[in-house]
């Protein structure tokens, strides 16, 4: 096979893993993936079709190979697959497959084939978008962490000096009482089943707790979604320039071929001019 041809068989293969029908394909085989998962939690079913869970499995698994593969020869070059982080998610997930299941650790093998439903993820764009959006702030959450984390101990102290001896189911030590504030955080049962026991015995409790409440819940959290809000933004905006570049780029690739076919028809046609003179 020469040049020439196997780049063909590259396009036609690139044009293939880009169809829109390849792509629900693999979605149904992720979802049928993560419905014979979920009847593995079924002692009942599991125990009396093991054998048929497994060729399930090998057959999910190879389908999946095969897919991974594709898209690596249709990349141009092959190796510009490896350039996206997700491109090398969906990898490492398959390919641990083969690893532990010749290890047969059963146990880390029907954990895997739960992780591959997350590579429905990279074949949706929008909650592509949102992953990469949650993991652009995790270092503008590292401040937001460390006041968090002040606040919760400023308020832990408070709270042990204060009620120790009043409750010390909750506020008994320091441990105590930051558990105790991460339930109030929540905002889960935090006024009937912590605030107002308390009040009967220490009636301005109400002013710990209500301002831990406004400062820890209202606020803090508010600083989380401002900063998850504006990262989602972000990525937006940039996965809409990425589109943009994309399509260019395949509008520039279109141009170029045709450009390539019109002049191979010319060249055609001076042989063809030069044949009859020579006549």
């Amino acid at each position: 096979m020469n040049s020439k041809s196997a780049e063909n068989w590259r396009d036609k293969i690139s044009r293939l893993v880009e169809h829109r029908l390849f792509i629900h394909s693999v979605m149904i085989i992720i979802l049928i993936n993560a419905a014979i998962v979920g009847l593995e939690t079924f002692q009942g079913i599991y125990q009396n079709n093991q054998s048929l869970f497994y060729m399930a499995d090998r057959i999910l698994l190879w389908i999946f190979t095969i897919e991974i593969a594709l898209r690596i020869v249709g990349s141009k070059p092959f190796y510009s697959f490896f350039r996206g982080p997700w491109n090398w998610f969906d990898f490492l997930i398959v390919i641990s497959g083969f690893i532990f299941t010749g290890a047969h650790f059963v146990t880390v093998l029907r954990v895997l084939r739960v992780l591959r439903i997350l590579r429905a993820i990279s074949f949706i764009p929008s909650l592509r978008r949102l992953v990469d959006a949650l993991l652009m702030t995790i270092p503008a959450l590292g401040n937001i962490m460390i006041l968090m984390g002040i606040i919760f101990y400023i308020y832990a102290v408070i709270g042990t000096i204060l009620y120790q001896h009043i409750a010390p189911e909750y506020f008994g030590s320091l441990g105590d009482s930051l558990l105790t504030l991460f339930q109030v955080v929540t905002l889960e049962s935090w006024a009937s089943n912590v605030m107002r026991p308390l009040l009967e015995t220490s009636p301005s409790a109400w002013i710990y707790f209500v301002s831990f409440v406004l400062v820890g819940t209202f606020v803090i959290f508010n600083l989380f979604i401002g900063v998850i809000v504006n990262n989602v933004e972000k990525v937006d905006e940039m996965g809409m320039e990425q589109d943009s570049t994309l399509v260019s780029e395949k509008s520039s690739e279109n141009e170029v071929k045709e450009l390539r076919k019109e002049v191979q028809e010319l060249k055609e046609l001076l042989l063809d001019e030069k044949k009859h003179r020579s006549k």
